[in-house]
């Protein structure tokens, strides 16, 4: 309603399985540098019906053009899950400020939940026949929703339908064929590393170079949304039936793979490597902490990196889909997509965003971006990882 107008660490030991519904945890961090904790296997939560549930309130619900359902005259509210680092990273999170602008904007009240188990929790829910209560889901990426396609008969999630804003979303991020998730923001997977140290590679052949042996540290794809980029991007480069051959010879050369992002980028951080896997937008967060940008340089292998849009997207039974679509329409708007890239230490979705000034010049962009469409990714995802963990224990 319009206001105004109105893994633990890998090695060469054994490699947590995948389990059940999607290995995430704390790399749903955008396109930047915010993580959360995980583990290197993901809990099946137990989902009962008081889980997560609100009272329903007595009385007539009354239906808006603009935002879907009120109760008794009472200002709609709009329940959001999403990943934790969207709400509390640890440099800063573009949450608390989105609720605070659309609220300032909308007759409308939103409440933010991060599960522990982030879209899992939803799933798992969903698949147990318990209600969702939550209206919108913020942060999904194109793999996640090919799994949760897979694992679950009925959809999660609805078409977003005619959403203002939309038409100016960058060609090439979009993801959902069926058209549910809307891209919002997007990040370029790729390695970031310490020229006082080293010089990087530029080939992915040139990363199993004798001289970069043991300076390597990435992530799980099992559990690892910034992992399974990577490797992703390496099927892309390699092929599907000779990526593995790739990954045996960077296994020989010493590359350190950890549970999550976060177990990663520390890592790194505390001199484990001279290079991580991570994201191209790295010397944005590096400037916010006053560091030093010659040790947060970007490589970009072949000139590619791999782009991982977010996107939001409806529950099935949301109480307030017009609601939740004037939030994806507020999300869209110049001034908010580039608050957010700044936020989420992201790239926006739309291509008449609002930047900071010099932005551009920390967020380095490729010259190539490469990314496996829903199509490549579906039948084949969970074959792919389950090959490379399999490997890796062998090993």
């Amino acid at each position: 309603m319009r206001r105004r107008r109105v893994l633990t660490a890998l090695g060469t030991g054994a490699v947590a399985a995948v389990a059940g519904c999607i290995g995430d945890g704390d790399d749903s961090e955008d396109g930047g540098d915010n993580g959360t904790p995980e583990s290197s296997e993901t809990a099946t939560p137990e989902a009962t019906p008081e889980d997560n549930e609100t009272a329903t309130p007595e009385g007539t619900d009354e239906e808006t053009e603009d935002s879907g359902s009120t109760t008794d005259g009472e200002a709609p509210t709009l329940t959001i899950g999403t990943y934790s680092a969207f709400l509390d990273a640890p440099s800063i999170s573009p949450g608390g400020w989105l609720k605070e602008q659309f609220e300032s904007e909308y007759d409308a009240t939103i409440e933010w939940e991060a599960p522990e188990n982030e879209i899992n929790h939803y799933i798992e829910r969903q698949s147990q026949g318990v209600s969702i209560d939550a209206d919108l889901y913020v942060g999904i990426n194109t793999d996640e929703l090919v799994r949760i396609d897979e694992k679950l008969d009925d959809s999660l999630f609805i078409e977003a339908g005619e959403i203002p804003g939309s038409d100016n979303i960058r060609d090439g991020l979009s993801f959902d064929p069926s058209g549910r998730a809307l891209p919002f923001d997007t990040g370029y997977v790729s390695p970031v590393y310490d020229s006082t140290q080293m010089e990087a590679p530029e080939t992915f052949e040139g990363l199993l170079d004798e001289k970069y042996k043991g300076s390597l540290i990435a992530q799980n794809p099992g559990t690892s949304t910034t992992g399974r980029a990577f490797l992703l991007h390496t099927i892309d480069h390699f092929g599907e039936d000779s990526y593995l051959d790739f990954w045996s010879d960077l296994q020989d050369n010493g590359v350190q793979i950890l549970g999550s992002w976060s177990d990663a980028y520390t890592a790194w951080e505390e001199g484990e490597a001279p290079m991580v896997v991570s994201y191209s937008t790295d010397q944005v967060f590096a400037e916010q902490a006053g560091d030093d940008l010659a040790k947060h340089q970007i490589q970009f292998l072949n000139d590619e990196g791999y782009a991982n849009p977010e996107g939001m997207t409806i529950f099935n039974g949301a109480d307030d889909p017009g609601l939740a679509r004037e939030f994806m329409s507020f999300v869209l708007q110049p001034d908010i997509q580039g608050e957010i890239a700044k936020q989420n230490v992201a790239f926006p979705a739309t291509d008449d965003a609002t930047l900071p000034d010099g932005y551009n010049k920390l967020a380095k962009e490729p010259s190539n971006p490469v990314t496996l469409s829903y199509e490549q990714l579906q039948g084949s995802l969970e074959d792919w990882i389950e090959a490379w963990e399999r490997q890796f224990i062998s090993n």
